[in-house]
């Protein structure tokens, strides 16, 4: 991991129905910052599933909710003591709305919150807080509905003007929804006493296209723009602020490959048409189904030989080197990918490593291939080393 002194541990409050990216990017990218990170759930043990939800603007006056990704823990509920994490983080979604009534999750909360350690919760996860009488003669901003609830628990309430407003009140940090992370981890390590070193003026470019798989391109683009990374994603043949359909990608009991399904609506922040891929200093390209036509693709092409010509970091993740098989850039590397694309990479001249655990990461030189999703952390943490990034506590 990119780290520099003694490490730190974050505890992470999760529940059926969590957010998707508000339990999955935290939890990625601060176990890629260095940190161990524990998540819980009440009821269930290490090793245990927690399901998810992807909540996203609809025909309707309100949000849609369908499925996300299947979310591991990593530690058992009951086995854990409150006060011996640096950090708590609380994730949004539904299941604060009844985690807030479990008395042991409530207990557990009261009993950290004694440390006087940092704690951030993003959208509904203030309802735990509220319930362990912690939001009294606090100031933070929240998802609007929640509005009431907070101010009659004490609360200072701060009006969000945008899904990705957030807030700092001494050691608590309070965002409105995943759209505030990148701000919202960067405040979170600062009360956490940590610094980034080496991110200043580093430009990361993604490449994307529909049904790009949702972790593998949101973990690593948020986890980046919070070590302070400017970072833009483009899609060929669209413009900044489009979106591209993203895909979940996941193994079901019994089945053979994985299964897909829709994700979240992802938005671009560059058009790809004009470009200036020599004003950035890496390239990243993340896995899924879209890989199967940017491939083909002569501009995408091209855009990734510019950045092997010019010797600068490429990472990729998954399906992402299918891309790369087209190009001379797995040629005489090591390198992983999802275990269906073994013959892409040595067909390509690269030299195949077994992705074998499945979260497995490899680099050569500047090249840094991850297998799949459940890796987001090990990628992170090997694309910083590569850039020069680091995280001091």
């Amino acid at each position: 991991m990119a780290i520099s002194a003694t490490q730190k541990s974050i505890l992470i409050i999760c529940g059926d129905r969590m957010e998707e990216f508000e339990a999955n990017v935290p939890f990625q990218a601060l176990q890629a910052y260095g940190f161990t990170v524990h998540a819980v759930c009440p009821g269930k043990k290490a090793g245990d599933f927690v399901y998810t939800s992807i909540f996203q603007s609809s025909a309707y006056q309100a949000a849609s909710e369908t499925d996300g990704h299947k979310f591991k823990l990593n530690a058992t509920f009951d086995d854990v003591e409150a006060t011996n994490y640096d950090g708590l983080l609380i994730p949004g979604g539904r299941a604060p709305e009844y985690l807030a009534r479990n008395e042991s999750v409530v207990d557990l909360v009261k009993k950290y919150a004694e440390t006087e350690n940092p704690i951030a919760s993003i959208c509904h996860g203030s309802l735990i807080l509220a319930a362990a009488d912690l939001v009294r003669d606090r100031t933070l901003t929240d998802f609007p509905c929640l509005e009431a609830v907070l101010v009659a628990a004490g609360a200072t309430w701060v009006a969000p003007q945008s899904m990705a407003d957030y807030y700092v009140d001494r050691n608590l940090v309070s965002g409105v929804t995943y759209e505030a992370h990148p701000k919202f981890i960067s405040l979170f390590l600062g009360t956490l006493g940590c610094k980034v070193h080496g991110a200043d003026n580093k430009r990361i470019l993604f490449i994307c296209g529909d049904f790009t798989e949702q972790l593998e391109l949101m973990v690593s683009f948020q986890s980046l723009q919070a070590l302070g990374c400017h970072v833009d994603a483009v899609c060929p043949n669209k413009k900044a602020d489009e979106t591209c359909i993203t895909i979940i990608h996941e193994y079901d009991s019994g089945a053979q490959t994985y299964s897909a399904r829709p994700g979240y609506n992802f938005p671009l922040t560059k058009t790809f048409e004009g470009l200036d891929p020599s004003s950035y200093d890496a390239l990243v390209v993340p896995g899924g189904q879209a890989p199967e036509y940017l491939s083909l693709n002569e501009d995408v092409l091209s855009l990734v030989k510019t950045f092997t010509a010019a010797e600068k970091p490429v990472g990729s993740m998954g399906h992402g080197q299918m891309i790369l098989s087209f190009t001379d850039a797995l040629q005489g590397k090591k390198c992983t990918a999802h275990p269906w694309l073994k013959l892409n990479v040595e067909l390509a001249g690269g030299t195949w490593i077994e992705p074998y655990p499945l979260d497995l990461c490899v680099t050569d030189d500047k090249l840094v291939s991850g297998a799949a999703w459940p890796g987001n952390s090990n990628f992170i943490s090997q694309l910083m080393e590569v850039l020069g990034i680091r995280v001091s506590f």
